[in-house]
């Protein structure tokens, strides 16, 4: 179990067993699990694989699991517990919620050019159905209001990330909110890089619906994602996939969608990532993350020469860019010295993600690392 008393960065770092050697400075991708997550995961497994089937039975041992890590990922982001659904990833959230839209050709969904994957492939799929998806285009990690509003004044939906995996940037999400509720169109936030470094409290961002994971900054397993519907909002989305997690009586015909979010829950998913997630999130509460983490970023930005830097000079989150003339080639060179980054497809540069966990030793062995590309 996590300590009982209030965890220091260098305390959690020590409990973290990939981080025992080398520099580890890709969070923003994975987050590399201490060693009692690990374990929450491995005990629950072996109660309900051990213990339950001769003792309390599976199925309520795996739906206690679920309503408990409902409850602490609502209280942790500011929701209410049937306003979550537990899923795999921040991309089956936001398929989740693309999915249970009555689409009509000619709909309309804008995106920035800031997004993951995650926020893209979903609605290029709608395209081969006659959705139009519209890209707002945007400057240094930045969106443009005006551009922005002229954009959605007609769509459907629209989707972006709080934090930018490109540039580290934080988006103006309450004001793109809003923007997208005077023109009638639901607002669906990509919050992955937010969570374990940054608060998140989805009532002050106003938003639909916000998809996230624990797999990068809470450092927890991979699985353990989580959606956040409000709950006006679920009761007039329809998903497609549909199981007895989705519905209020399995038996039932016809069936009624589960109230609130649960209703994008489907079938027999395993709980162990979300028994992680709780134990992720109990744990990361208990560390001062978000002014250790910009102070190490802005120790890694000073050391930057300011023609190489993609990011702010004063960076809003740990995640840092930094141009370099063959990123594939520098990140490789780096991994065989020891520090674990990654290079970006767009902007071509090479990414650092800073942790609360980090030291200001790493940051300074990255620089020095990276004398060779200025």
């Amino acid at each position: 179990m996590q300590p009982s008393t209030t965890t220091t960065p260098a305390e959690l770092r020590a409990d973290i067993p990939a981080l025992q050697q080398g520099t580890y400075l890709n969070f923003g991708a994975h987050g590399p699990s201490p060693k009692y997550v690990v374990d929450a995961a491995d005990e629950f497994v072996r109660e309900h694989e051990y213990e339950s089937p001769i003792g309390d039975h599976p199925y309520e041992t795996a739906f206690r699991a679920f309503d408990r890590t409902r409850e602490r990922v609502a209280s942790f982001v500011g929701a209410d517990a049937d306003e979550i659904a537990l899923t795999e990833s921040t991309t089956a959230g936001i398929n989740a919620v693309a999915n249970a839209i009555d689409w009509q050709p000619g709909d309309v969904v804008v995106r920035t050019d800031l997004e993951h994957p995650a926020g893209i492939l979903p609605w290029q799929r709608l395209e081969r159905d006659g959705v139009e998806v519209r890209v707002v285009e945007t400057e240094a990690g930045r969106v443009d209001l005006e551009r922005f509003a002229e954009a959605v004044a007609d769509a459907s939906v629209v989707c972006f990330s709080a934090v930018t995996w490109t540039h580290g940037t934080r988006l103006p999400v309450a004001d793109m909110v809003d923007i997208a509720h005077d023109a009638g169109a639901l607002a669906l936030v990509d919050a992955v890089q937010v969570p374990g470094q940054l608060p998140m409290d989805v009532r002050e961002w106003g938003a639909d619906a916000v998809a996230a994971a624990g797999h990068k900054w809470l450092l927890g397993l991979w699985g353990g994602g989580f959606l956040y519907v409000a709950r006006d909002v679920a009761e007039r989305l329809e998903p497609r996939t549909v199981g007895y997690r989705s519905v209020e009586t399995p038996s039932a015909d016809p069936y009624e969608y589960a109230a609130g979010a649960r209703r994008f829950e489907v079938g027999s998913a395993n709980p162990a990532p979300h028994v992680a997630l709780r134990e992720a999130i109990d744990v990361i509460d208990d560390v001062e993350t978000e002014d250790r983490v910009r102070r190490l970023a802005g120790r890694l930005a000073d050391g930057v020469p300011a023609d190489r830097l993609l990011s702010p000079s004063t960076p809003e989150s740990g995640l840092v860019t930094i141009d370099v003339d063959d990123p594939a080639a520098t990140v490789e060179r780096l991994a065989a010295d020891g520090i674990v980054l990654r290079d970006l497809p767009s902007p071509n540069a090479i990414r650092a993600s800073v942790h609360a966990v980090n030291t200001e030793n790493e940051v300074d062995r990255l620089l020095e690392s990276l004398q060779p590309e200025w």
